[in-house]
């Protein structure tokens, strides 16, 4: 009876957990790169007392399909078509995102949305020449960002984007919105399968009648649970009554 009770805890915890993720992937339908995500729980056997114990542990798989690219005719918009991830920087950690909306600031550095580094070949992208020494315009420079990531200012060679996949999807862990990080030694670079398209940006991925569906679920599922535990609970207690007058 106590384990019945135990496992029906256990279900309405992951049922909690799968509805936080649903829940996550709506709030961001229309965050630019963003990845939507699936809960799933994996049986792992441990010793416990010397004897063997199976517990579910939840587990996040992370949608990489691509995301629609939507045209804007922004020189400093990107979107990866294929495989892989923008390497970014900020407070000396490193993140990987699809979200290519990037800009570069009056010291000359390309930097995305949230004001991170973007990584190039040699570390963060600089290209200090981008504004003349009159103003803080862009004194007709021309930004040019070829499919391999290779970035020209006024057709001279500057930098180019580092654009990098992961070896095992699995290793992704997602660090907030549209930002993930990966172990350094899984991270592989980018072969020619993917393109770095400028003056685009890529969509979020995520299907709101799909997760409005599985929120649905979840909910139904959750208040089952609930009802089944409410009528073990009742069991047990009829069970101590009972015992009690022995």
């Amino acid at each position: 009876m106590i384990d019945r009770f135990q496992a029906q805890m256990q279900a309405m915890q992951m049922l909690t957990r799968a509805q936080d993720n649903t829940a996550d992937n709506l709030a961001n339908i229309n965050t630019p790169g963003y990845k939507g995500s699936k809960m799933f729980h994996r049986l792992i056997t441990e010793q416990v007392d010397g004897r063997q114990v199976t517990k579910p542990v939840p587990m996040q798989q992370i949608n990489l399909q691509q995301g629609v690219l939507e045209p804007t005719g922004n020189a400093f918009d990107f979107g990866i078509d294929g495989s892989g991830f923008f390497a970014v920087q900020e407070d000396g950690q490193t993140f990987l995102t699809r979200d290519g909306r990037f800009h570069i600031d009056s010291d000359g550095y390309l930097r995305n949305s949230q004001g991170a580094n973007v990584i190039g070949s040699g570390g963060a992208v600089h290209i200090p020449e981008y504004f003349q020494a009159i103003g803080r315009d862009d004194g007709g420079a021309k930004l040019e960002v070829a499919k391999d990531g290779t970035i020209r200012l006024n057709d001279e060679v500057y930098d180019k984007l580092r654009i990098v996949d992961v070896n095992d999807p699995s290793n992704l862990e997602r660090k907030g919105g549209n930002y993930f990080s990966a172990p350094p030694n899984s991270l592989v670079e980018v072969s020619g399968n993917s393109n770095v398209m400028q003056g685009f940006y890529e969509k979020g991925n995520v299907e709101p009648l799909s997760e409005m569906v599985d929120m649905m679920k979840n909910s139904q599922m959750f208040e089952a649970q609930q009802r089944a535990m409410r009528t073990t609970d009742e069991t047990l207690a009829q069970a101590t009554t009972t015992l009690g007058r022995f």
